[in-house]
């Protein structure tokens, strides 16, 4: 196998911090927001029936305990993510629930998998955050076996997806310290674009992609609305270390500035994704061999 790219040290600081913190602490709300994207990888994985299973960016391990759930004991689930947290509750919690599952903390984008070693890998909203996606994706290449399936979900922009933007949007006049987001960076909305998905999945050993649009209505309790935007995002990185009045102020205005998405005792908004669907190139071992 070749030898490790440049790892993503500053994704690894975020989700080894304050982010993967956060979306443990927020899991059973966040996995119900997510929850039409995640049945959707699981009926597909029902379809397929892999022998064995890649889930990318796994999380707390959703995707995969459902994975695991509709493939039954023939199928071999494995989830991999680059927080340390979020895989200690992943495992946590699949022993609670009882699920045959194997989760493991790495980085995709350098970790040596055993080469050809799935003939199926998903992920819900896990892949856009590599520092180099042609080498994590190539990596990933050289883990499936020939024509196994890459399933995935990305974000759309966030013109699609307004929502996501609202908090940092309405605090950023009140903190001059909010992260600002970089459009051609790892992140949230790295996949907007989806010819440069075509592009990066074709240098790097996928073929026959097929990327569609996946709208999705999703709602959470309105007393949660606090709890998501001071934890969560941009915002929930730096609001912690803001001065008491000032907190107070920022959670004020941008409470205020979710009133489009307020129904009664509901936030209900639209999410907008790409699916993309992509096969292992035969005879190919992905890009940079």
């Amino acid at each position: 196998m070749n030898s490790p790219q440049q790892s993503n040290d500053e994704q690894a600081t975020l989700w080894n911090g304050v982010a993967g913190r956060a979306w443990v602490e927020m899991q059973a709300l966040l996995d119900h927001v997510m929850q039409p994207f995640e049945r959707l990888l699981a009926d597909a994985v029902a379809h397929r029936r892999p022998t064995r299973l890649l889930d990318v960016g796994c999380g707390t391990g959703a995707t995969t305990i459902a994975a695991a759930r509709v493939a039954g004991s023939s199928t071999a689930c494995v989830g991999v993510d680059i927080s340390e947290p979020m895989i200690e509750f992943a495992r946590a919690r699949a022993d609670r629930e009882g699920v045959q599952t194997k989760f493991f903390h790495a980085d995709v984008q350098t970790h040596r998998f055993d080469p050809s070693g799935f003939d199926m890998i998903i992920s819900r909203f896990g892949v856009m955050f590599f520092d180099d996606p042609v080498e994590a994706f190539a990596n990933l290449r050289r883990a499936a076996t020939e024509d196994a399936e890459l399933r995935f979900f990305a974000w759309r922009g966030p013109a699609e997806n307004p929502f996501m933007l609202v908090a940092e949007r309405a605090a950023a006049p009140l903190l001059p310290n909010l992260p600002v987001r970089d459009p051609n960076g790892p992140g949230q909305f790295a996949f907007a674009d989806p010819r440069r998905v075509e592009r990066l999945l074709a240098d790097s050993g996928w073929t026959d992609a097929a990327i569609r649009p996946i709208d999705v209505g999703c709602c959470f309790p309105a007393d949660a609305l606090v709890h998501w935007f001071t934890r969560l995002g941009p915002l929930g990185r730096v609001l912690d270390a803001a001065d008491a009045r000032t907190r107070s102020h920022v959670i004020e205005s941008v409470r205020s500035a979710y009133h489009a998405y307020v129904h009664g005792n509901e936030i209900r908004f639209d999410a907008a994704s790409w699916l993309v669907v992509a096969r292992s190139a035969p005879g190919s071992g992905g890009a940079h061999e």
